[in-house]
């Protein structure tokens, strides 16, 4: 049980560096491209039989629960074939699937990829850039508009990209299956949401279930996330009140949380007019604006979030030696 134990918190260890030393290398496969290319075909598929809503609703959640427990079941058999080979490939294959369910160096990259252009004034490759990464139309935008919807990319996927998935990860490393499957399994939800959780059409009721789904299993981690943001601001309290003001208008129950501890602790103010295909929508503000959003606000928030990750990891990884120690003395 011991050996256990230490094998999952090496895994996590260094899942977690080679996330922020390689990340997701361009044009190397990704379980999340399988993923999102199985959600393509399922929901291709259905579309086709031209289903009431009932119908689709129903198909959805089979669409829903089959990626998510078959992407679960995957890591599990690859793992295990892993380990047959040899103790050493097994743990290898276990660091490379979790390092693929953290984002945080993609993350990364991608509020750089657009800081840069903005940086040296190249204000239409910055659209360009950003509109690789949101869903909003960007080529209207103006340099504090791009800058917002940088942070505001940066402080949402900190939760369900981040945090989240390594929350499921060590929640994983508990249970006999071990982390790579949890872990995987809330990557899928997440992908689900993000690929057809639409309240539009022609998702409306297709994506119903990966929607309310993926909202569940985030709540619990996007508090922890919260809280732990407004530690590390070093004004707790100040943080959790703003959130607590500001964050319920948000319609998503999750989103405006995360985006909110991060406007808080940064001292920024985020949400107001969005546009998506040409449609105004205007989203409640977060925080209160005693700053504007710079290049140097997006940083700390980058930073918060690597704090964050490493405060998760250590407590995590303690817990382990913890129960190891616990498990050593009843043997004893």
């Amino acid at each position: 049980m011991s050996v256990l134990w230490f094998n999952r918190a090496i895994a996590l260890i260094l899942a977690a560096a080679l996330d922020r030393i390689v990340g997701d290398p361009w044009g190397w496969p990704h379980p999340v491209q399988a993923i999102g290319q199985v959600i393509t075909w399922g929901s291709q598929g259905i579309f086709r039989f031209k289903l009431p809503p009932g119908g689709e609703r129903s198909l959805g959640i089979f669409l829903g629960l089959g990626v998510i427990l078959g992407s679960g079941l995957v890591g599990w058999g690859i793992v295990r074939l892993a380990e047959m080979v040899h103790p050493m490939v097994g743990l290898g294959c276990e660091v490379v699937l979790l390092a693929s369910c953290f984002a945080g160096r993609s993350l990364r990259r991608a509020a750089e990829d657009v800081l840069d252009p903005l940086e040296s004034g190249d204000i239409p490759l910055a659209r360009e850039r950003l509109a690789l990464y949101v869903g909003r139309d960007t080529a209207n935008l103006d340099e504090p508009e791009l800058l917002r919807a940088v942070l505001e990319t940066v402080s949402e996927n900190a939760t369900d990209g981040v945090m989240a998935p390594l929350f499921y990860a060590l929640v994983g490393s508990l249970l006999p299956v071990g982390s790579v499957p949890i872990a995987l399994a809330y990557k899928a939800a997440s992908t689900l949401d993000s690929m057809i959780g639409y309240r539009e059409a022609p998702y409306t009721h297709l994506g119903w279930f990966s929607a309310r789904f993926e909202d569940v299993l985030t709540w619990v981690p996007c508090r922890l996330t919260v809280f732990t943001i407004a530690l590390l601001s070093g004004r707790p309290r100040q943080v959790w009140a703003l959130c607590r003001r500001d964050a319920p208008a948000d319609p998503s129950p999750n989103a405006g949380w995360s985006e909110c501890a991060y406007a808080a602790a940064l001292g920024v103010q985020l949400g107001g007019r969005n546009v998506y295909r040409g449609q105004v929508k205007e989203k409640p503000l977060l925080g209160d604006a005693v700053y504007e959003i710079t290049g140097d606000r997006i940083h700390q928030a980058l930073a918060l979030t690597r704090h964050a990750f490493l405060l998760w990891i250590v407590v995590g990884v303690s817990a382990m030696v913890a129960v190891m120690g616990w498990n050593g003395s009843l043997v004893h």
